[in-house]
C-alpha cells in the first residue's frame, strides 16, 4: 500500500513538473512575442515618419512652384498692361465715303476733270486745252499753318466712292512758261469732303488737315497713277485718327503736240481706291484680370491645403513620437 502511494507521488510530481516545464516555456515565448513586437511597431512608426516627412517636402516643393507662379503671373500682368498688342483687322465695304483731294496747282490751271469706271480713260482729244469738268470742285484760299504768313490756294477736289465699279477721277493740267528745270504738283488726302463742305470755318479745318496728312506730289509729263487705301487707328483714348497709304505708278505721256505747243507742260493724275478693305487698328492689352484673378485664387486655395496638411502631418508626428517615448518609458520602468 505504501509502495502505491510513493508511486502516486512520483507521477504527481512528475506531472507537475511537467506543467511548470511547459508554463515556462509559454513565458519565454510569450516575453519573445513581447520583445519582438514592439520592433515591428517600431519599424512601421519609422516608415510613416519618413513618408510624412516625404510628403511635407513634396508640398513644400508645391508651395515654392506655386509662389513662383504668382509671381510670373503678376510680372506677365503688369509687362502686358504696359505693352498692348496692336490688332489689325480689315473691313469690307461696298462704297467708301468721298475722300477729299486737295491739290495746289500754283500756276497750273485745271483743263479738266472727269469720273470714269472700271479703270477705263478715253483717249485724250485735244490735250493741253480746256475740257469738261464733272468733278465736285471748290477753291479755297487759307494761311499755311506753320508760317502762319503764307496763303496758300488750294483746289479741292471730291473723290471717287464707287469702290466696286472702280471708280476713278482723272485730271489734266496745264502749265505755261515754267522756268524751272522740274515742274510738280502737290496734293494732300484728307478724310471726307462731306466735312469739308458741311465744316463752319474750312481755313481751319484745311489747316488741320495739312498738319495731320503727309502731302505728295505728281509730275509733269507724265500720268501719275494714285490707288489709295485707308487706315484707321482707334487710339487709347478713343480717338480715332484716319490715314491714306497709297501706291503710285508713273506712266510717260507720248506728246504728239506740235512743237511750238511743246514748251508748255501737261500733268495728268488719276485717283481710284486701291481695294475695298477699310484697315482698321487698334491697340489690344491681351491681359485679362479676370483669368489672372481666377489663377491666383487656385494657387493660394493649393497654398493654404498644403500649410494645413503639413500642418495635421507635423503634429501627426509628434503625437506619434511622444507616444513612443511614453511606452519605450514604461517598459524601462517594468524592467528595472
Amino acid at each position: 500500500m505504501s509502495s502505491l502511494v510513493t508511486r502516486v507521488n512520483i507521477g504527481c510530481a512528475h506531472s507537475q513538473t511537467r506543467e511548470a516545464e511547459h508554463r515556462g516555456q509559454t513565458a519565454v515565448a510569450e516575453r519573445d512575442l513581447d520583445r519582438s513586437s514592439p520592433s515591428v511597431r517600431f519599424s512601421r512608426t519609422c516608415l510613416k515618419n519618413v513618408f510624412s516627412v516625404l510628403l511635407i517636402f513634396v508640398y513644400l516643393l508645391l508651395m515654392a512652384v506655386a509662389v513662383f507662379l504668382v509671381y510670373q503671373t503678376i510680372t506677365d500682368f503688369r509687362d502686358k498692361l504696359k505693352h498692348p498688342v496692336m490688332s489689325v483687322s480689315y473691313k469690307e465695304v461696298d462704297v467708301y465715303e468721298a475722300p477729299g483731294i486737295a491739290i495746289y496747282p500754283g500756276k497750273a490751271r485745271l483743263l479738266s476733270c472727269d469720273h470714269h469706271l472700271y479703270d477705263h480713260i478715253p483717249p485724250l482729244k485735244s490735250p493741253g486745252q480746256p475740257g469738261k469738268n464733272q468733278c465736285v470742285t471748290q477753291t479755297m484760299n487759307y494761311t499755311d499753318p506753320f508760317t502762319n504768313q503764307t496763303v496758300k490756294h488750294a483746289l479741292i477736289v471730291k473723290g471717287p466712292c464707287e469702290v466696286r465699279k472702280r471708280e476713278l477721277v482723272f485730271l489734266q493740267f496745264h502749265l505755261n512758261e515754267t522756268e524751272q528745270d522740274f515742274s510738280s504738283i502737290d496734293y494732300l488726302l484728307f478724310a471726307s469732303y462731306k466735312n469739308f463742305l458741311a465744316s463752319d470755318n474750312k481755313n481751319k479745318f484745311m489747316q488741320d488737315c495739312e498738319s495731320s496728312f503727309s502731302s505728295w506730289k505728281f509730275s509733269g509729263g507724265f500720268r501719275t497713277w494714285v490707288k489709295m487705301s485707308l487706315v484707321k487707328t482707334t487710339e487709347e483714348d478713343g480717338r480715332q485718327d484716319v490715314e491714306f497709304k497709297q501706291e503710285t505708278s508713273v506712266v510717260n505721256y507720248i506728246d504728239r503736240r506740235q512743237a511750238t505747243e511743246k514748251g508748255d507742260q501737261l500733268f495728268f493724275v488719276v485717283f481710284e481706291w486701291k481695294d475695298p478693305y477699310i484697315q482698321e487698328i487698334q491697340d489690344i492689352i491681351t491681359a485679362n484680370p479676370w483669368s489672372m484673378i481666377a489663377l491666383l485664387c487656385g494657387v493660394f486655395l493649393v497654398l493654404f491645403k498644403a500649410a494645413d496638411f503639413a500642418k495635421l502631418s507635423v503634429k501627426w508626428m509628434i503625437k506619434i513620437r511622444k507616444r513612443h517615448l511614453k511606452k519605450r518609458a514604461r517598459e524601462l520602468n517594468h524592467i528595472s
